[in-house]
């Protein structure tokens, strides 16, 4: 009786099933993973007392801590911002603004801010801000 001598294993077969492990991971994470935009500007919000439920937003306004600020996903300078504010307002006057104001910027400028809102239009503005931490005590 004749036996074969045994193949040497290639090495492509010893990490076929790395490879295959690798791939479902991936596949898993890009299941699993959410992603989201990241925006135009820097904004830490403040630290809130009081928790709520984060609805859909329609218009976002964003003020960072240097008085720099944003529309949506693009930074703009204050006239321009109420120019496209007034214009959104006349179309949709129900329209929801978020104003998310980073937590060291000055409280004068935020002040300042919904005021400039409030003439270009805004009747609905909310505040976005993080809740505050609670421990497990109770």
């Amino acid at each position: 009786m004749r036996f074969d001598p045994p193949r040497p294993k290639n090495d492509d077969e010893r990490i076929l099933p790395l490879i295959n492990v690798v791939f479902l991971l991936l596949i898993f994470f890009m299941l699993t993973g959410q992603l989201s935009a990241i925006d135009p500007i820097e904004v830490t919000p403040p630290i809130s007392a009081s928790g709520g439920v984060v609805e859909a937003r329609e218009l976002l306004v964003m003020l960072g801590a240097d008085g720099q600020l944003a529309l949506d996903d693009a930074v703009i300078d204050e006239e321009a911002l109420k120019t496209a504010l007034e214009e959104r307002m006349e179309a949709a006057p129900s329209t929801q603004v978020w104003l998310k104001a980073d937590g060291a910027a000055d409280s004068a400028d935020v002040i300042a801010l919904m005021e400039m809102l409030r003439e270009a239009g805004v009747e609905r503005l909310k505040l976005l801000t993080v809740p505050a931490a609670t421990d497990g005590a109770g």
